[in-house]
C-alpha cells in the first residue's frame, strides 16, 4: 500500500538550504500598542509590485503594504467600504457605481480621483496579472465626477466587487503612471499605509515598508514599520520560527505544527485552498492521452488521497475530490467518494482507453512545493503506468502553468464563491483553463448560472460541479489547512477569502 511507503519516499526527498532572513521581530506589552516593526514571512515573491501585474494569495502583504483596493474583504468573510466608500448595481447588475472617499492622497502626493481608478482598473484588464482576466466583462468605464466611477458590464458579474477586494481593485498613483509606469515594478506607488523603503529592500528576497504619515486611516496603521521576507523551504521557515526572526510566518505544509507550537507560537487555522493536480490538456493537444475522459479518471483513481494528506499535511486538512469549497452551494459530499484508491481500476482504465503500455506526463516543479509532493505523486502514478517527468520552472511556476506551456500541474488554488470558482478554473477565459478547453455542457451551466435566478444559479453551479467531477476536469488531493503561525507578541485574524490573512488584521498583543 502507498501510506506504508510515504517514510521511505519522504527521506528520499530533498531539503533546501537555509535561505537567509533580515528584520527584527515587535515586541510590546499587552497593552495592544502600536508602533515597532512587524516581519512576516511569505513563501512567494512578487514578480512585479505594479498593481496592474499584481498576484495575491500567498503575494498579498507585499501589495497591501503599499496600496489600497477599492473595497475591503474582511475576516468575516463581508466585503466593505475602502478606496470606496458606497457602490450600487444598476437593476440589470450590468453597471456598478463606485463613489470614492475625497480624502485619500498617494504616496507621492496626487490625489484619488475617478479618472486615477479608470486608468488603473483598465491597466489591470490589459495587464500582465495571472487574475486579469477577473475583469473580462468590463465594457467601459465612465467618470462623470471626480468622485464618481461607474463601470459598465458587457453581462453581469456576480464576482466583480469580491474582485475590487483583490489585486484588480488595487490603485497605484495616476501621476505615477504617467511619469513612469516601469518604475512602479520596484517601486510601488499607492495610498497604502506603508510606504516602500527602496534603500533597504531586497527585490525578491526582503522588502522593507515604513508607516506612511500621510495615510488616510490611521486606525489600521498597527506598526511603524513591515518587513516581509520571501523563504520558500518550510525548514528554512521552521528555523527561523525557532530563532525568532519574524512575528508571522505562513507555512507552506502543516508537517512541523508541533514544533511551531513547542516553540511557543501559535498556530492560527483556516482551510480556503483545493490543493492537487488540474488537468489542463482535456482536448489532448499536448498530450493524447489526457484528451480522453478514461484515462483522466484513471489519475483520479490512482490517487492516495488520505495517504497523500497524512504524508504532506500530517492529517491536517479534508480529503476531497472536487473544486467547489464545502460552504458552497455547489458543494456535494457524495462526490468525495466518487474516485476511491484503485490502481487496479486505473490501469484498467488505461488499456481500455488505449494505453495499457501507459504514456509521459511532463510536469513543472516549484521551490515553494514541498519536494515529497513530486516525489509521492510520480510513485502514485509509476504504479499504474504513468511515467512522470520534471522541469524546475523556479519562480516562473506559476507563469508557466497559465501560459499553457504545461499540460498539467500540481498548485494549491483558493476556493472562492460558486461564481467565482467557475471564472477562475473553469469558463473558458478561465485564469486556471490556460487550454482555453470548452464544453457544450458546462457553458450551459455557467449561462443559468450568470442569468438566472438564483434558485436556478444554484442549481446550475451543483449540476456543472458533478459534471466536472464526473469528467474529471481536475485530480484533487485535499483542502489542507491554512497555517499562519504568530509568535507570543503577534495576534492575527485568519480570512475566509485567502490564503495569507490582511495586513491590517495582524496587530500586537
Amino acid at each position: 500500500m502507498f501510506r506504508r511507503k510515504v517514510t521511505a519516499a519522504l527521506a528520499l526527498a530533498a531539503v533546501l538550504a537555509l535561505s537567509a532572513c533580515s528584520g527584527s521581530p515587535t515586541t510590546s506589552d499587552s497593552s495592544g500598542a502600536t508602533g515597532g516593526t512587524l516581519t512576516l514571512v511569505a513563501t512567494v515573491a512578487p514578480k512585479t509590485l505594479d498593481a496592474s501585474g499584481a498576484e495575491w494569495a500567498n503575494q498579498t502583504p507585499y501589495f497591501q503594504a503599499a496600496y489600497d483596493t477599492l473595497l475591503l474583504a474582511d475576516a468575516d468573510g463581508t466585503i466593505k467600504p475602502f478606496l470606496a466608500s458606497a457602490w450600487q448595481y444598476n437593476d440589470a447588475n450590468t453597471a456598478l457605481t463606485l463613489t470614492l472617499r475625497n480624502d485619500v492622497k498617494f504616496s507621492d502626493g496626487s490625489a484619488l480621483t475617478s479618472e486615477v481608478v479608470k486608468t488603473n482598473l483598465e491597466r489591470f484588464k490589459a495587464g500582465t496579472s495571472s487574475t486579469a482576466s477577473a475583469l473580462r466583462n468590463v465594457a467601459s468605464i465612465d467618470t462623470p465626477d471626480a468622485q464618481t466611477v461607474v463601470i459598465n458590464l458587457t453581462d453581469p458579474d456576480p464576482a466583480l466587487v469580491t474582485y475590487l477586494t483583490r489585486e484588480a481593485g488595487l490603485i497605484a498613483s495616476g501621476q505615477a503612471i504617467a511619469a513612469d509606469a516601469a518604475a512602479l515594478a520596484t517601486d510601488p506607488i499607492g495610498s497604502g499605509p506603508y510606504i516602500m523603503d527602496t534603500a533597504s529592500t531586497v527585490i525578491g528576497t526582503s522588502y522593507v515598508y515604513t508607516k506612511n504619515p500621510n495615510y488616510w486611516d490611521p486606525a489600521i496603521q498597527h506598526y511603524d514599520k513591515v518587513v516581509v521576507n520571501t523563504v520558500a523551504d518550510q525548514t528554512a521557515a521552521l528555523n527561523i520560527i525557532k530563532s525568532g526572526e519574524a512575528n508571522g510566518v505562513r507555512l507552506a505544509s502543516n508537517l512541523n505544527l508541533a514544533e511551531v507550537q513547542a516553540s511557543g507560537w501559535t498556530v492560527n487555522a483556516g482551510e480556503i485552498n483545493v490543493g492537487g493536480l488540474l488537468l489542463f490538456d482535456r482536448a489532448g493537444t499536448m498530450v493524447p492521452a489526457l484528451g480522453d475522459v478514461r484515462v483522466r479518471q484513471a489519475i483520479n483513481y490512482a490517487l492516495d488521497r488520505p495517504g497523500l494528506l497524512q504524508a504532506l499535511q500530517k492529517g491536517a486538512g479534508t480529503v476531497t475530490e472536487q473544486v467547489f469549497p464545502s460552504r458552497s452551494t455547489a458543494f456535494d459530499s457524495a462526490l468525495d467518494s466518487t474516485y476511491s484508491y484503485d490502481p487496479a481500476k486505473a490501469k484498467q482504465l488505461l488499456s481500455t482507453a488505449g494505453y495499457a503500455s501507459g504514456f509521459t506526463l511532463n510536469l513543472p516543479t516549484s521551490p515553494s512545493i514541498p519536494p515529497a509532493a513530486y516525489t509521492l505523486l510520480q510513485q502514485l502514478f509509476s504504479d499504474v503506468g504513468i511515467t512522470v517527468n520534471y522541469t524546475d520552472a523556479g519562480n516562473n511556476y506559476i507563469a508557466d502553468l497559465v501560459a499553457a506551456k504545461y499540460p498539467a500541474g500540481y498548485i494549491n488554488l483558493e476556493q472562492g464563491g460558486d461564481w467565482q470558482v467557475a471564472q477562475f478554473m473553469i469558463s473558458p477565459t478561465a485564469t486556471w483553463n490556460p487550454f482555453h478547453y470548452q464544453d457544450a455542457t458546462v457553458d450551459g451551466y455557467l449561462k443559468s448560472m450568470q442569468f438566472g435566478t438564483q434558485t436556478e444559479r444554484d442549481q446550475a453551479a451543483t449540476e456543472l460541479n458533478k459534471y466536472i467531477v464526473d469528467q474529471a476536469w481536475f485530480a484533487p488531493f485535499f483542502r489542507p489547512q491554512n497555517s499562519i503561525a504568530t509568535d507570543a507578541h503577534t495576534t492575527v485574524k485568519m480570512l475566509p477569502t485567502n490564503v495569507y490573512p490582511n495586513l491590517y488584521d495582524f496587530q500586537q498583543k
